[in-house]
């Protein structure tokens, strides 16, 4: 996360290992993207804060305006092609607002309003954290703790929060409800051979936790198997264990949610090794390959194939 006077910028995030765990303790791989959403604000007369967000093409998708005094919506309006949130954006806006100076009595405290802007520098239905990102910008500018802000606002593990804030790969890790980062050494000497390719679906991740929730068994002896497998290949030399590693995880999770792994639903032809990021079926995927992947997958439907190294930080 950087800041300069009125702008303030955070990281992206995907989650290689770890997903559903990562809320109950396990330690997992996270790395911060080159995309990210910036938020810059701007002092105004009025006593209100006039509010636009803008996607990767600079397109306003969304527009509020909030009364300062009680943060009260005056109007909003929004725009998408497939997303039918309407009402919640600008309540889920305020409530953000709304913590945030409730964790800082002297945020938003002046007569004068902000007309405040964000960029995404990715596409909205990619994933990569447009609510993070949002959340921690917006701790930056009330200069509260955005750990604490996303617990009582969004909730969540807060892995994202982490690599919003970092600029290298990390492992995450939650114990005894506090937060263990570690800024960590991870550029594999193959990651011209790893792709994030995306499935064209917006994961629901709070349906795929509810999910998970449903699962009742012990949770203690597979937390420590994923513990393995991510110090593993934070230190992973070759391609062939890396893709050990992967195909192990996915059979993990696979038990615990009752779901087939994405290879073997849709990619089962495929020469590589895939596996699933956060809340499985959508998003994006990890695959191992080589200069033929971009076409494997494009000729399957799923443009958006993306080398490692264009997307990690």
């Amino acid at each position: 996360m950087k800041a300069l006077n009125n702008k303030y910028y955070s990281n992206g995030k995907l989650l290689l290992t770890g997903e559903y765990l990562v809320l109950d303790g396990t330690k997992s791989l996270a790395v911060p993207t080159k995309f990210g959403q910036d938020l810059i604000v701007n002092s105004i007369k009025e006593p209100s804060i006039i509010w636009e967000s803008y996607d990767e093409q600079n397109n306003c998708w969304f527009q509020a305006e909030f009364r300062l005094s009680n943060l009260r919506i005056i109007n909003d309006t929004f725009n998408s092609d497939n997303d039918k949130k309407e009402e919640s954006i600008a309540k889920t806006l305020q409530k953000i607002l709304r913590e945030a100076k409730r964790l800082n009595l002297d945020f938003l405290s002046s007569d004068e309003g902000f007309h405040v802007i964000t960029n995404l520098s990715f596409p909205r239905n990619w994933g990569l954290g447009t609510s993070s990102t949002l959340i921690n910008n917006i701790a930056s500018w009330a200069k509260v703790d955005a750990f604490e802000l996303l617990n009582t606002s969004f909730g969540g593990s807060g892995y994202d929060i982490a690599c919003a804030q970092n600029e290298t790969p990390i492992t995450y890790q939650l114990k005894d409800k506090k937060t263990l980062i570690e800024t960590i050494d991870f550029q594999p000497v193959f990651s011209n051979q790893l792709y994030f390719v995306h499935l064209n679906v917006k994961q629901n991740s709070k349906f795929g936790i509810k999910k998970y929730r449903e699962f009742i068994s012990d949770k203690l002896s597979i937390i420590k198997e994923i513990n393995t497998i991510t110090d593993e290949m934070v230190s992973c030399k070759t391609i062939i264990t890396f893709e050990k590693l992967l195909k192990e995880h996915e059979q993990i999770i696979s038990k615990i949610i009752n779901n087939k792994p994405i290879q073997k639903l849709v990619f089962s032809d495929y020469f590589g090794q895939t596996k699933s990021l956060g809340a499985w079926g959508g998003d994006f995927i990890l695959a191992t390959g080589n200069e033929d992947t971009p076409k494997y997958f494009k000729e399957k439907g799923f443009e958006t194939v993306i080398p490692y190294n264009n997307m990690v930080l």
